[in-house]
């Protein structure tokens, strides 16, 4: 039996004037799932993040959260209902500690938590993105792998229920990836369903169990990782060369 639809999209469009940035974009995100989302630049992916998330309204469409109709809701309000994200640009609080940085995001997220309890939700969360020897460096002093962490930690704080991730690999060698990649492997073991964008196909393939393809705005593919790399639309429309995506399919079979 399939898991739990936990939020579903429906029909989303976002126009910025005369431009569409999410034409009718639909989608099911399962509960305990990692759920990928890929195109190339200007496709309308964090377009879409910000629509769920409550960052800008839709034009129309609507979108549904554990059952609960959340289309237009600000985004302060969504994350207490627990839907947390991270950002592709990290900009954490600098002058701030990571501690206090991390508690912040506890403070603003599901449950209402005291300064106290955000605290301690920080302090747990530090650890499992690797950061508890850092919590009393100011954020500012961070290299940029750790503020992508730092990043992570904030959302994670929040107790979401759903996290969205936008380009939490950007910028990291294969090293830093592959830490932040386990560490996304165990939000999703602590029952935490995840929408990722991501432009590191070998990742994406390697972490997602399914995939969603935009491309001007408009859903393009939606598939299993070896469906969406052996689909000639997303080919033409992404990945450019058939002999790249028969790699990463051997590579997924390998893992």
């Amino acid at each position: 039996m399939s898991a739990q639809v936990i939020l579903e999209v429906e029909n989303v469009v976002k126009n910025f004037g005369g431009l569409t940035a999410v034409d009718r974009v639909s989608l099911q995100l399962r509960e305990g799932e990692i759920l990928g989302l890929i195109g190339p630049n200007g496709a309308g992916k964090t377009t879409l993040f910000n629509v769920i998330s409550g960052v800008f309204p839709p034009t129309s469409g609507h979108y549904r959260f554990m059952g609960r109709d959340i289309t237009g809701l600000p985004a302060y309000k969504i994350a207490r209902l627990g839907i947390a994200r991270t950002h592709q640009v990290v900009r954490p609080l600098s002058e701030l500690t990571v501690l206090e940085n991390v508690t912040a995001g506890a403070c603003f997220g599901r449950g209402n938590q005291s300064l106290g309890e955000a605290e301690k939700t920080a302090v747990g969360v530090l650890g499992t993105v690797n950061l508890t020897e850092k919590k009393d460096t100011l954020a500012g002093k961070l290299n940029l792998p750790q503020k992508k962490r730092v990043e992570l930690a904030r959302a994670l704080a929040a107790k979401p229920y759903v996290l969205l991730l936008d380009e939490v690999l950007a910028g990291l060698n294969p090293t830093e990836v592959s830490v932040v990649l386990d560490i996304i492997k165990e939000i999703r073991e602590r029952g935490i369903t995840i929408l990722i964008i991501e432009h590191l196909m070998h990742a994406i393939m390697r972490i997602s169990d399914r995939i969603i393809v935009l491309d001007y705005g408009q859903k393009i593919a939606e598939g299993t990782p070896q469906e969406i790399v052996n689909d000639p639309k997303v080919i033409e429309a992404y990945l450019g060369d058939p002999k790249l995506a028969q790699a990463l399919v051997r590579e997924r079979g390998e893992r």
